[in-house]
């Protein structure tokens, strides 16, 4: 059962929140809503602007959800965006929540001598699990962050690849907190009967390398017509025009369906047409989208990227293909279709298997871990 914080004043600090799109901002979204009426005051500080729309500010405050969003400016890229306004935001909390490792991680931890609020933070996969400027990220890792990481009273690490990192710089603060998941969502959305339909999900990254998953599609098309490809998510470093452009250089207007920005009816609707869940994603802080694909009874053929691989041996069913190589990824997605027609079970296995998702279980965590840094501090 969630524990009431009466006396608790807390701030959750992220760099973009609704309306951006992204596992980050629901997981966020969703904590919030969980936690709120459970404490004495409960607010949100996040930047004025979307990376994917620089040129336009949101409002400076707004309530979502029932729950204060404090919007600042920001100076800088969006890799390290400048936010000093955030310190006029935690004056008077009891507890700041920090989302990823970013300005706002160093900056907090950095002035906690002058603030002295008491802080805690959610990883989010950090910065350094992707390959570009690892030399770099590894100098900042041992140098910056780890200076910041001893101001935090609790760090939750969302993966195990995150726990191992973070444990090399912060051993004595951190812990595992598997990002929770809103299984009701999607729950049993897929189709009933086995059908050669893909379904993919998440924002227009580069990193999400959805020209290889294409070229995946070709493969597929070549040996059976039939296969069906549905894309869900919308712009982000690359536009709807970009994916066009990708599916027209290849020839699979007639395969290939994109979905841009659609409610979570329409993407239950899109679901109840599909078997599998596909991904060729680089990197991931966590696998929300495979997490909501195994609820709906989706079988996922994925990147063996860090994430999906701590992902692959909690769920059996998750297959891991390199989709560098379309033409091995495509017999992955084939064998995996002819293993569902086989044993049909494996729908409701995937959806059972979601279940260790729970928000239950992540309040329950997230409530020890705030318990737990309120006591380090008193």
């Amino acid at each position: 059962m969630a524990k009431h914080f009466e006396d608790v004043s807390l701030v959750h600090v992220v760099r973009q929140y609704t309306p951006m799109i992204g596992g980050l901002e629901d997981f966020v979204r969703q904590l919030v809503a969980h936690q709120k009426g459970r404490f004495a005051s409960l607010k949100v500080v996040t930047l004025d602007r979307l990376f994917i729309q620089p040129d336009k500010k949101l409002p400076a405050k707004e309530a979502i959800d029932g729950v204060e969003v404090h919007r600042i400016p920001f100076r800088g890229s969006s890799r390290y965006p400048l936010a000093p306004a955030v310190f006029s935001h935690v004056k008077g909390a009891d507890l700041v929540h920090v989302h990823a490792v970013d300005f706002f991680f160093d900056a907090l931890a950095l002035s906690k001598p002058f603030h002295r609020r008491n802080l805690v933070a959610t990883t989010h996969g950090g910065f350094f699990h992707t390959e570009t400027f690892q030399g770099l990220k590894k100098l900042w890792l041992n140098g910056v962050t780890r200076l910041s990481a001893t101001q935090y009273s609790g760090i939750a690490c969302c993966s195990d690849n995150d726990l191992s990192l973070f444990r090399s710089i912060a051993k004595s603060n951190v812990r595992l907190i598997e990002n929770g998941v809103n299984l009701s969502k999607f729950q049993g959305a897929s189709s009933v009967a086995p059908r050669k339909r893909l379904v993919t999900v998440g924002r227009f990254s580069a990193n999400k390398r959805l020209e290889r998953l294409l070229d995946t599609m070709l493969c597929l098309c070549r040996h059976d017509k039939d296969w069906q490809l549905e894309v869900i998510g919308g712009p982000s470093d690359l536009s709807v025009q970009d994916i066009e452009d990708l599916i027209a250089e290849r020839g699979l207007q007639e395969q290939v369906s994109l979905h841009i920005k659609v409610p979570d009816q329409a993407v239950r609707d899109v679901m109840s047409r599909c078997s599998l869940f596909v991904s060729a994603s680089e990197y991931e802080g966590f696998g929300i989208a495979m997490i909501e694909g195994l609820s709906a009874g989706l079988l996922p053929v994925a990147e063996p990227n860090q994430a999906f691989q701590g992902l692959a041996k909690k769920h059996p069913m998750v297959r891991l293909a390199s989709f560098a190589e379309p033409v091995n990824a495509a017999q992955n997605i084939m064998q995996a279709l002819s293993e569902l027609e086989k044993k049909p079970d494996l729908r409701n296995k995937a959806i059972t298997s979601a279940a260790q998702h729970s928000w239950e279980t992540t309040i329950r965590q997230y409530d020890t871990l705030y318990e737990d840094a309120l006591r380090r501090k008193a």
